[in-house]
């Protein structure tokens, strides 16, 4: 039995004293990182900023096993912020629109997700409206005219089927419930467990075609700019991901074939995070010149 099959779906439930202590480390931690990141210059800063958004754009890519070039990413977010590069003319519609995307959700993190918003970031992902050579529904959701949306690993040439996804004819309904949660500014949750609930959630709609894990990313990135208000990220969410991914497609898979108890997926999530917010501590404490006091 899936997740989203269970009677009280999307009604999640957690142990809270299980996460607690994980969750005032994290906190604690990203305080720690956010002083260190003051006492950098401003030119430092903005190139670390830039060199984190560069490395999540291709490993968040690289997650769902396509490659993306480093130099042309970089070049893509330098000409959004009116920077053009000489490698400008080589960058694709696909990079283009995935760091659009990106930028979207780490600059304006504040504003609501809309259905237009997803959409809009679906077509960027998606200029040709292919996925490799295969045509797919672009800026709207999945219509699983194929059968329904299942996803599937091969092991010694034999398919097993991890996970299948809400049907299509539900998905409107389903998205509506979670912007609603998602825009929701009530106080009522932490943020940081609130963008890895977020994440969990769009997963396993999988209201898309393909790039459900990219904008599931993105939202997650934009949930926990919100939650230390800012519009510059230092930390690697994705590249950590990537470099925990068999950990993560497993956690993933115990979940949604689990019951709405997701205690485990949050405590992953954390320790995931923790490391992110370690690795960018060890970066940052290692290079750049400080600001003068």
């Amino acid at each position: 039995m899936y997740i989203h099959q269970h009677k009280e779906w999307p009604h999640f439930i957690f142990d809270q004293p299980a996460i607690l202590p994980a969750l005032e480390a994290v906190h604690q931690q990203l305080g720690t990182l956010m002083k260190t990141i003051k006492k950098l210059t401003p030119e430092h800063r903005q190139r670390a900023f830039l060199s984190t958004l560069t490395h999540e754009i291709v490993n968040s890519t690289e997650i769902e096993n396509e490659s993306t070039d480093t130099l042309l990413v970089s070049s893509a977010i330098a000409h959004h912020f009116g920077k053009a590069q000489s490698e400008s003319e080589n960058i694709t519609r696909s990079i283009d629109g995935m760091v659009a995307m990106v930028l979207d959700s780490t600059l304006h993190f504040f504003q609501p997700i809309t259905e237009n918003r997803l959409f809009g970031w679906h077509a960027g992902l998606f200029p040709s409206g292919l996925s490799g050579m295969y045509k797919i529904t672009v800026a709207n959701w999945r219509k699983d005219v194929e059968g329904p949306m299942e996803v599937v690993s091969e092991t010694n040439g034999l398919e097993r089927v991890n996970f299948q996804a809400p049907p299509a004819s539900t998905i409107s309904n389903e998205m509506q419930k979670f912007m609603a949660w998602y825009n929701n500014d009530d106080g009522q949750i932490d943020l940081i467990i609130k963008a890895a609930i977020a994440h969990l959630w769009f997963v396993t709609i999988h209201p898309f075609d393909d790039g459900n894990g990219r904008v599931a990313r993105a939202l997650t990135e934009m949930m926990l700019a919100r939650a230390y208000k800012s519009k510059q990220r230092f930390y690697g969410m994705s590249t950590q991901l990537r470099l925990n991914r068999k950990e993560y497609c497993e956690i993933l898979e115990k979940t949604q074939n689990g019951n709405l108890n997701i205690t485990a997926w949050l405590q992953w999530f954390l320790d995931c995070f923790r490391k992110a917010i370690t690795n960018a501590e060890d970066e940052l404490s290692t290079q750049g010149p400080r600001a003068k006091n």
